[in-house]
């Protein structure tokens, strides 16, 4: 199963905007998609209460994983979504 390992940019973690345009991202990908800390449980990427209550803070790392055709893609797209710091955005 394809994984990749994540550092959160936003400052603040998977608060409730960043975690929003992750999950959405998420429910957009053809495979099912886990997300969690480092020797954490998984939980389903496409869940907002589930991502929000894993209480990531912005510099911790998640894993995510993926199986099925287009995986890679998927998981490429999501980690790239992650390592942006969402809330500088907002304030620019």
């Amino acid at each position: 199963m394809p994984e990749r390992t994540v550092t959160v940019g936003s400052k603040v973690g998977l608060h409730a905007r960043p975690a929003s345009l992750f999950v959405q991202a998420a429910a957009r990908q053809s495979v099912p998609v886990t997300i969690a800390k480092p020797d954490g449980d998984p939980v389903d990427a496409r869940s907002i209460l589930m991502v929000i209550g894993l209480d990531v803070r912005g510099g911790q790392d998640v894993v995510l994983h993926a199986d099925g055709d287009g995986a890679d893609a998927a998981l490429d797209e999501l980690a790239a979504l992650l390592a942006v710091d969402h809330d500088a955005e907002v304030a620019s």
